[in-house]
Order: structure tokens, then sequence, then C-alpha cells
């Protein structure tokens, strides 16, 4: 039984690095503290208790979790420090030894999160301490195998659409990924309690959500269920109005899953898919599970039954063993394909991955600038994509703006659409408005709009 009596009225800082579970299970942590009385401090505002959900996708990704580490530690003096997260469960001990952390959490233990936080936040003074001067911190992580534990997800924090994690972990080793490490194999809950979550969002307002996970199309594995069944049960759930997949790897997109999709209640046609190379010499390097005709015949299947689906496209750029010949082939292979968006980003090497055995090492240098003609390629990609539906009607999904600043929103095909100050109204939020399709806003990051009706 937690005391929830301690923490009345304690102010709680927030941070979190990486993808879209992250920020669901952070923003899950945060309702949790909230029902024990605790209030997240404001901009500016010295916290009682900060947590860092973090990511170790790069060894970037590792360097700003450090830094985020020491800035709230420096900024909230005296705060009981909570990190979590990927970069948690890899790298524990280093996370341990900063000055000013109080308790490193791995997978598995992250599930139970305001038992550790109670039980340490309680009994501060009792910590143990690895006895090293400055070091206050506890930490448990657990061997990839022994991540067995799921903590459900279903929250929207300061945000307007709610991200539900519908699974965890991954069984599929890409020679380049740490991810199996510090998330453990594939997991997922039943497909009944997911249900129940999305109809406690209908129930709070909510009207779109986003399902998360690190390899969503295995979902099954723990119960024996499927994805698409998953995607059949969440279609009937009145009150949500959209859904939206987070990412789906392209061996695991069925006909199936595309032809319901196509003709569902409310999954949006918008997909994200990994690609990660062009060339299928990289894509064996990388232990991938399809060669670059299984990905394009997904992206036509997409594209036949929703030809106004918005496609975007993960690309991992300047991996060992991508030759400049190889990165030809992967730019050729993606300008030819249709699709809207390109995810660009550098490999990084990753301490314990097989992908260290291989030989050919891509200079820094080069990775920028293969980096730089695939940003470019986006854009163009992006642009073409978004003129083609000017002067259109759409259907859009408003959040929440700051006050006195432009207003955004999402088409069903997640075109971005920008409501100036002037127009925007705070009731606007989470409500879904007619509108027409303008011109580009002034930095061709959104559609401007023309006409408003509700």
């Amino acid at each position: 039984m937690i005391d929830s009596s301690a923490f009345q009225g304690k102010k709680a800082n927030y941070y979190t690095l990486g993808c879209k579970l992250n920020f669901s299970e952070t923003s899950t942590f945060a309702k949790m503290l909230s029902e024990m009385g605790v209030v997240t401090a404001a901009k500016g505002e010295q916290a009682d208790i900060c947590l860092i959900n973090t990511c170790s996708v790069t060894d970037v990704a590792d360097h700003k979790c450090r830094q985020a580490i020491h800035r709230l530690v420096r900024q909230n003096p005296g705060a009981f420090v909570v990190v979590t997260g990927c970069y948690a469960q890899l790298e524990p001990e280093r996370i341990s030894n900063i000055e000013g952390v109080d308790l490193v959490l791995g997978s598995n233990e992250k599930a139970n999160l305001v038992q550790f936080l109670s039980e340490g936040f309680v009994s501060r003074d009792g910590i143990a301490t690895d006895g090293k001067e400055g070091s206050a911190a506890t930490y448990m992580t657990q061997k990839t195998k022994d991540i067995k534990s799921f903590a459900p997800s279903c929250s929207r924090g300061n945000r307007t659409r709610y991200f539900l994690k519908v699974q965890d972990g991954c069984d599929y080793f890409c020679t380049y990924c740490t991810i199996p490490y510090a998330r453990g194999f594939s997991r997922n809950p039943t497909i009944a309690s997911l249900v129940a979550q999305a109809e406690e969002a209908a129930r709070e307002g909510g009207k779109e959500i986003v399902l998360t996970g690190v390899n969503i199309g295995d979902f099954g594995k723990t119960t024996g269920e499927s994805f698409v069944d998953l995607v059949k049960a969440l279609d009937a759930v009145e009150g949500i109005s959209r859904y939206r997949i987070s990412s789906l790897e392209p061996d695991l997109i069925s006909d199936e899953l595309i032809d319901y999709c196509a003709r569902s209640r409310a999954f949006m046609p918008h997909y994200h898919i990994p690609l990660q190379s062009g060339s299928d010499t990289v894509l064996k390097l990388m232990h991938r599970h399809y060669d670059r005709q299984v990905f394009a015949e997904k992206i036509h299947r997409i594209k036949e039954v929703m030809p106004d689906a918005f496609i975007g496209v993960d690309v991992m750029v300047g991996c060992r063993g991508e030759t400049p010949e190889c990165f030809e082939e992967t730019y050729a292979f993606l300008s030819d394909l249709d699709v809207t968006q390109l995810h660009v980003f550098p490999y990084s090497e990753r301490p314990g991955t097989s992908a260290l055995k291989i030989p050919y090492v891509v200079a820094d240098a080069d990775k920028k600038v293969r980096s730089q003609r695939l940003l470019t390629l986006s854009d163009e990609k992006t642009h073409a994509f978004y003129e083609h539906f000017m002067g259109t009607e759409a259907e859009v999904l408003f959040e929440k703006a700051p006050r006195g600043k432009a207003m955004h929103g999402f088409t069903k095909n997640y075109i971005r659409v920008e409501l100036p100050a002037a127009m925007a109204r705070e009731e606007y939020d989470n409500q879904l408005m007619k509108v027409r399709l303008g011109d580009f806003n002034h930095d061709k990051t959104a559609l401007k709009i023309e006409t408003l009706k509700k």
C-alpha cells in the first residue's frame, strides 16, 4: 500500500527523450503521480521530483540524456531524481554515479515506478549507496531475457492526441540496434485491456489515439492474438474518431491489414514504415527481415487502395558497409518510390552490437553529405504531396496552442495546417473542423487555411 500523503503538494518536472512510446509512458507516470497529489512544476519553478525518461538509439541520444540529467539536477537542487528508459537499462551504473541521481530504474522496474519512487522518496536517507562520494543512487536492471513486465500506458500529457502503448520489446536483433537489449523481447497486453483503455480515453473526451510500441506489427506474441484483430477491435470503440499507427515493419504489414484500414471507420490513411536502406546488400548486413522489392510492394499496395495516404519512411545513413554505390542505390530507390516524407538519421556506433564486425566504415563527413541529399529529397516529396491538396476541403483535428500563437492541426492524411493567431480560439482545441486548404505558410511546414467551419 503506497502512502500518498508524503506527495501531497509536491512538484514534479518531467523530461522525455526519444520516441512516442517514451512520451506515452512519461505522461502515464505523470498521471499516476498526479493522482497521488503531485503537481507539475511550472516553467522555471523548482521541482521536488525530477523524472527523466531516456533514449539510447544513438550515441548522440546517450549524450543528450546525460546533458538532461545534469541540467535537471543543477536546476532543481535537492530534488529526488529518477532516471528510467532505454539508456537507464543499458548504462545503469554510469547513470547512478552522476551526482544528484537518486534512482535508476530498468525496463522491468519502471512498471512499478510509483512504488520504487514512494519507497525512496519517503525514506531517502536510507537509500543504498555504492560507496562513492556524491553518489546516492540505487539502480535495478535485468538482462534482456528477464525483462518480462508490461507497463500499460494510454495518456496524452499536455498534448491533444492520446498515445496507447500496445506492445513493447523486439525479437529482431538488427545488427545496428540496442533496443532489444534495452526493452527486452516482444510482449503485449490483451486486446480486451487495450479496448478498455481506448474506451476510457473516449470518456475523457479524446478523439485521436496513436498506437505506440517498439515493433507494433509483432503484436500477439504474448496472447496469441493478432495486430489486425486489435485494429478491428479498436475501430469499434465509440467516441474515438481517429487512430494512427506510429510505425510498422514492412514484413509485418499484411494485405488484410492494408485493406481493412482502407475501409475502416477510424484508421487514418497514414503510415510510417522503416526502410533503413534501399540497398539489398546493406539490408542483409543489417539483418533486416525483407528486401527492397518487398518494401516497394507494400508501398504500391497501400497507394493502390489509399491513393491519398501519407507515407513516412525511416532511412539510416552511413551505416557500416554502406559504400557509395550502396547509398546511390538507396537514393535512386527512394526517388522512384511514392512516399511522402523521409526521417533521415546518421548511423551511430553502438557498443555490443554485431554491426561493429562489419569492416567498411563511412566517414562522418560523408554521412553529413548523404543525409543532406536525402533531406532535400524528402522536402521535395513532402512539398509535392502538400501541393496536390491545395484548394481541397479536409477535416482537421486542431491541437492546443500557446496563447497568442498560431494554432496547428492535421488532416486525416497527416497534412499539417496552420490557423493564424488572430483566428485561433481555445475552444477549437481537440475539435474536428472542416477547412479549405490554402498555400504554404512562411516556412513551408504547413498549409494555411482559406476557410474554416465547424
